[in-house]
């Protein structure tokens, strides 16, 4: 429980008298990682080496292909995604950057600054 209290939170909330709300910056990644999957072309989120260990640790993975960081006055996303094959990648991009800023946006009130995308893969199964 120790590392959940060192993980890095910005604070969305605070009244004096009933107290403050707090989101993890892993749970930004999260909502990210679930709002780009969400958009029809994108077939998964891209991994790295630290993510797979993680995995491999047995700690669900949710923010897989996501680098999120949390400022007092911004959110900036950086995306690692696999493409299904014969969708137009400009097009999906720009879909997944508008849903995944209004996601964030809709869901903590941050203020989203920027969504960097990198195609790190197409997926060539047929029956997209």
């Amino acid at each position: 429980m120790a590392e959940a209290e060192n993980r890095n939170t910005h604070k969305v909330y605070e009244k004096d008298k009933i107290g403050e709300v707090q989101i993890a910056d892993e749970v930004v990644a999260i909502i990210a990682g679930l709002a780009a999957t969400e958009v029809e072309g994108v077939d998964s989120m891209a991994g790295n080496i630290t993510n797979e260990l993680v995995g491999k640790l047995g700690m669900r993975n949710l923010s897989k292909g996501v680098k999120v960081d949390v400022t007092e006055e911004h959110v900036s996303v950086d995306l690692s995604l696999n493409m299904k094959y014969g969708y137009n990648i400009p097009a999906v991009s720009e879909k997944v950057q508008d849903k995944v800023k209004s996601a964030i946006e809709n869901m903590t009130g941050l203020n989203v600054l920027d969504v960097n995308i990198k195609i790190a893969g197409v997926n060539m199964e047929e029956g997209h």
